[in-house]
């Protein structure tokens, strides 16, 4: 879940949260990350913002997404492609 009060916006502690998952070693690189739907849930955030958060940490090179596959850890940071 977000904090609703923290001064970060939902996208960002959404990425944060996943950031840290992969820093961890909790998400491996070539782990396949939930679909963005299960993804909101568990964050009880919209769709919408969990794209977002996905596009923060892809811009990042942390994601990688292959159309009709899904978004996966990059096998290192910044390598990842759209």
């Amino acid at each position: 879940m977000v904090d609703a009060w923290s001064p970060r916006s939902f996208a960002e502690q959404v990425a944060d949260s996943i950031r840290a998952k992969i820093e961890s070693g909790e998400w491996p690189p070539g782990h396949k990350l939930p679909g963005e739907v299960t993804l909101g849930q568990t964050y009880g955030v919209a769709r919408g913002t969990v794209r977002a958060a996905l596009d923060l940490l892809r811009d990042e090179g942390r994601l990688v997404t292959f159309l009709g596959r899904g978004t996966f850890v990059s096998p290192s940071p910044g390598s990842g492609a759209r």
